[in-house]
């Protein structure tokens, strides 16, 4: 039986899907004494990403959507920061904690699992400008934001800055976008007829762009056509084959020529592998870490790559396709890649990854969804029903099923007062402020830590 002193030394990164899933099969198939599991994580929850529009929307609260990783993770160790950086030939990986202070952890096995950011372009204003939604605080931001844009046009007496207030651009037409525009308009809508005299609901307009040809192409050419139809006759205006060129204060200007007098862009276009990844030095595809089918990384001894950081071959679609940075693979491949370094450690063979795709839901708010779950095209309330019983499914805890679900059922019965929490008067919410890409070390700097 081994000691504290000589246990195997596992380093998890990243607290998301796939992070915290392997720390909990590794704690069940694991003795305490075999190794010591260590997670690096900037936050101390389990964010549930699919829902977070539902949080910019006041459906549901911040803390029914971000489970603690006290409550999911028993006898983990929890280093409040975030990797800056990984030495391989260390085995180092390099933290900042929340408080400031750089340390290096030492490993003898790595599981990278850093997830993404948002992908941004060189688009002249749009990293200092934009809003996006891959975070609780943006989520909780954004909401404050747009009624705060509300609260000024109806303070306001010039027309022009209260179009401008009133004006809302989404950019992005896959799951996030929509279903935060669908979120947010439904919003503005209910408030402006609630508590706004003043602010015709008429005048509040919402822009949802997208280079794609079409919207929600995941779903298919009818379930895409019919969420186009629904949003479309709320009145939101869709504009395809169309993105941002620039961006100011006030203003954004689209490839088509037009200028949106608006304060308000958020973006939504995607996301971008961690920026650790170029810490490691290895191949990547679009970014992401080119990993084997059991997660080893060519090169890269006693290190697992997966979750949206990793492109994990699919083998279930097979030629040549990667998974999709998605929560469902996420999930699984947490689970699996704690099995196959279970399997290292005790002389076993590791097993590559396959996954069946369990379908597809997008939640239009209200009786609204379109959905596609194991290729069954819904839409309406049916739809609807099946993508929040997904959810419920499919969220860690059971008081964070209680929770999502007394907030969905108190939300239709009564609705929303639309108050701002305040954020606004210290931060600007954006994206440059939220997901500090620029904190992270390139290869020469992790390895001259290491030779320190």
């Amino acid at each position: 039986m081994g000691t504290p002193n000589d246990r195997t030394s596992i380093v998890i990164v990243g607290g998301g899907f796939a992070g915290v899933e392997c720390a909990r099969r590794l704690e069940r198939r694991l003795r305490p004494e075999e190794a010591r599991i260590t997670l690096v994580s900037p936050t101390d929850y389990q964010l549930y990403l699919p829902l977070l529009p539902h949080v910019a929307a006041g459906v549901v609260t911040p803390q029914s959507v971000a489970p603690s990783l006290r409550r999911l993770l028993r006898r983990t160790d929890l280093v409040p920061g975030r990797a800056l950086g990984v030495d391989p030939r260390s085995q180092v990986c390099v933290v900042r904690t929340i408080n400031g202070r750089t340390l290096d952890l030492s490993y003898d096995h790595l599981v990278l699992s850093p997830g993404s950011v948002t992908r941004s372009f060189d688009i002249p204003g749009l990293r200092e400008q934009a809003r996006g939604m891959k975070t609780l605080a943006q989520a909780a931001f954004l909401r404050d934001h747009v009624i705060a844009q509300l609260d000024l046009a109806a303070a306001t007496l010039d027309e022009a800055e209260r179009a401008a207030r009133l004006q809302f651009v989404v950019v992005g037409g896959g799951y996030a976008g929509t279903e935060t525009l669908a979120g947010l308009q439904r919003l503005t809508a209910a408030a402006a007829r609630r508590y706004y005299p003043r602010l015709n609901a008429d005048l509040i307009r919402w822009h949802l762009l997208d280079v794609a040809p079409t919207l929600l192409p995941e779903l298919g050419e009818r379930l895409g056509a019919e969420a186009l139809r629904l949003l479309r006759e709320r009145g939101v205006h869709i504009s395809l084959g169309t993105t941002v060129q620039s961006v100011s204060p006030d203003s954004v200007t689209l490839t088509d020529g037009r200028t949106l007098a608006s304060h308000t862009l958020i973006w939504t276009a995607g996301v971008a592998a961690s920026p650790l990844v170029d810490s490691l030095g290895c191949e990547t595809v679009r970014g992401r870490i080119a990993a084997n089918p059991d997660f080893t990384v060519p090169g890269l001894d006693r290190v697992l790559a997966l979750g949206d950081a990793a492109a994990v071959p699919d083998l279930a679609r097979g030629d040549g396709a990667v998974c999709a940075p998605t929560a469902q693979h996420a999930t699984r491949q947490g689970r699996h890649a704690a099995e196959n370094l279970v399997a290292r450690l005790r002389g076993r063979p590791m097993t590559p990854y396959r996954h069946r795709d369990l379908g597809l839901v997008v939640d239009l708010g209200g009786r609204e969804a379109v959905s596609k779950p194991f290729g069954i095209q819904l839409t309406g309330f049916p739809a609807q029903l099946v993508a929040r019983g997904y959810h419920l499914a499919t969220l860690p805890t059971s008081a964070a099923r209680f929770r999502t679900g007394a907030n969905w059922l108190l939300n239709a019965a009564v609705g929303d007062d639309f108050v701002r929490i305040g954020f606004l008067g210290e931060h600007s919410g954006t994206v440059r402020e939220f997901e500090q890409t620029e904190a992270y070390l390139s290869p020469e700097e992790v390895r001259a830590r290491s030779r320190r």
